[in-house]
């Protein structure tokens, strides 16, 4: 029995995942991701490690522009097999990959007019690294699959999809080699959810594996509780509320949105804040949420009681799903306190800078991060004290509060990470540390290591090794 395992993403830097299995000369791809720190993100248009037209099937584990994003591309230079994806990650993945190519379209015209007018030439090509037809050809490749029912893909080869409790419909896949009564398993852990988290059942344990490749984004951490969430976000409400602001939230439109809506909902049961206007304005946000209300069989059990009891955080006393541009405008007329959701998270582009426009220099208001913000993002200046800012081509005075809840993560932090793994009964052959910043994912790679006595290794990029 030949198995190649490569590594041709998420290999000591966090985006980009994407790993090939090849057995027998029959290759899988698990992920297609784009890669999107600035340093690496020439690497979305290298030619692929292996021939696209080569590569039998993907399997996915999620809907994260990180995980699926260059499925496009990879469909454009020749894939043609099946994409196997929960359908929940089918339905989300078909908002993320059209807006992706929408995006991609329109940076490329932008680029190719300012090169123009400005008599030079950039780096890549001045075309779209993917385009919207190339997205609906991926798209059309797709096929859904259970949780825990086996897809077979030939020659002694099975994948079965877990979910990974990470965001709707994620998933950690294993696969299965059995050539002449001898079985191999390798198990990918994609994104680990967090346990006791809203709205999605908890991560998937397992018993054992021969191989296992698990992420470590925050490998070297510990988030808050979900009790001090609740506690921090009824203080920034109430104390924003007795000044007559509003609170302006920056938010990523797939999980995060959602679990802040949650949020609200119990504290506004729990009457710790009052009813208050909502706005998520961000029609992909309200596109997704559309698509959790479509899958109800994936919530938890206290999410399923509040649907049952017709307390849905979906259906929030006061939540308005704001869709058209005339819509968004609007919210900043109203007169009152109200919470604006609005992309993006970072606050790169989207809705949320018309509104920091309107809140950013009141005193009254307050913007809230909910998540991550990267250096060199404007969300990344105000988080880190910023004077004065630059929103939409003009300067403005940050008089606003500003507060951050790092508690809202989807990712497993490093004791998670350690519990999920602590679930096997017996050691594994090898366990393969990705998905993390090269000293996150060594750091965790070197405490597993000392906990467990395993054999532990963090991979580089393009890493080839054959397992036995």
């Amino acid at each position: 029995m030949s198995i190649r395992l490569r590594f041709l993403g998420a290999a000591q830097n966090v985006t980009g995942s994407r790993y090939c299995i090849e057995v027998n000369g029959s290759n899988f791809l698990v992920d297609c991701g784009l890669y999107q720190e600035r340093e690496f993100r020439s690497r979305n248009w290298d030619p692929f490690a292996v021939s696209p037209s080569t590569i039998d099937v993907v399997l996915l584990t999620h809907a994260h522009l990180d995980h699926c994003g260059l499925l496009p591309r990879l469909v454009h230079d020749g894939f043609g097999g099946r994409i196997y994806c929960t359908t929940a990650t089918s339905d989300i993945a078909e908002i993320m990959l059209l807006d992706s190519a929408k995006l991609q379209e329109e940076d490329a015209e932008f680029k190719r007019r300012r090169h123009e007018r400005e008599g030079r030439r950039g780096p890549y090509p001045e075309v779209p690294l993917y385009t919207i037809d190339d997205a609906k050809a991926s798209l059309s490749l797709f096929s859904s699959v259970r949780y825990g029912q086996p897809v077979e893909l030939g020659d002694g080869i099975s994948a079965t999809f877990y979910d990974a409790g990470h965001v709707l419909g994620a998933s950690m896949i294993k696969i299965s080699i059995d050539r002449r009564g001898q079985e191999r398993t390798i198990l990918f852990s994609g994104d680990v959810g967090r346990w006791n988290r809203p709205i999605l059942r908890d991560p998937t344990l397992f018993g054992e594996a021969d191989y296992i490749v698990v992420e470590s984004t925050y490998g070297d951490r510990l988030h808050e509780s979900p009790s001090d969430i609740g506690n921090h976000l009824a203080e920034v409400i109430n104390a924003t509320l007795r000044d007559g602001g509003n609170v302006v939230v920056p938010s990523f439109a797939l999980e995060r949105a959602q679990e802040i809506l949650y949020h609200l909902n119990l504290l506004v049961n729990e009457g710790r804040i009052p009813r208050i206007m909502v706005f998520l304005d961000s029609p992909m946000a309200v596109n997704i949420t559309d698509i959790f209300e479509r899958h109800q069989d994936l919530y938890d059990e206290e999410m399923k009681q509040l649907v049952s009891l017709n307390r849905s955080p979906f259906d929030l006393p006061g939540l308005n799903m704001v869709r058209t541009v005339d819509e968004s405008k609007a919210i900043n007329y109203i007169r009152g306190s109200a919470i604006v959701i609005a992309g993006s998270g970072m606050c790169t582009g989207g809705r949320i800078k018309h509104h920091l426009v309107t809140n950013i220099s009141r005193p009254e208001s307050t913007i809230l991060f909910v998540g991550y913000q990267a250096v060199g993002t404007l969300g990344r200046e105000i988080v880190d004290g910023a004077k004065k800012v630059r929103i939409l081509g003009q300067r403005y005075p940050v008089r606003a509060r500003v507060a951050q809840i790092h508690g809202f993560s989807a990712h497993a932090d490093r004791d998670d990470l350690f519990r999920w793994l602590s679930a096997l009964k017996r050691s594994p052959k090898h366990v393969f540390v990705t998905h993390g910043e090269p000293e996150v994912a060594k750091g965790f790679s070197a405490l597993l290591r000392e906990k467990t006595g395993w054999s532990v290794s963090v991979p580089e990029y393009k890493t080839e090794v054959v397992l036995d």
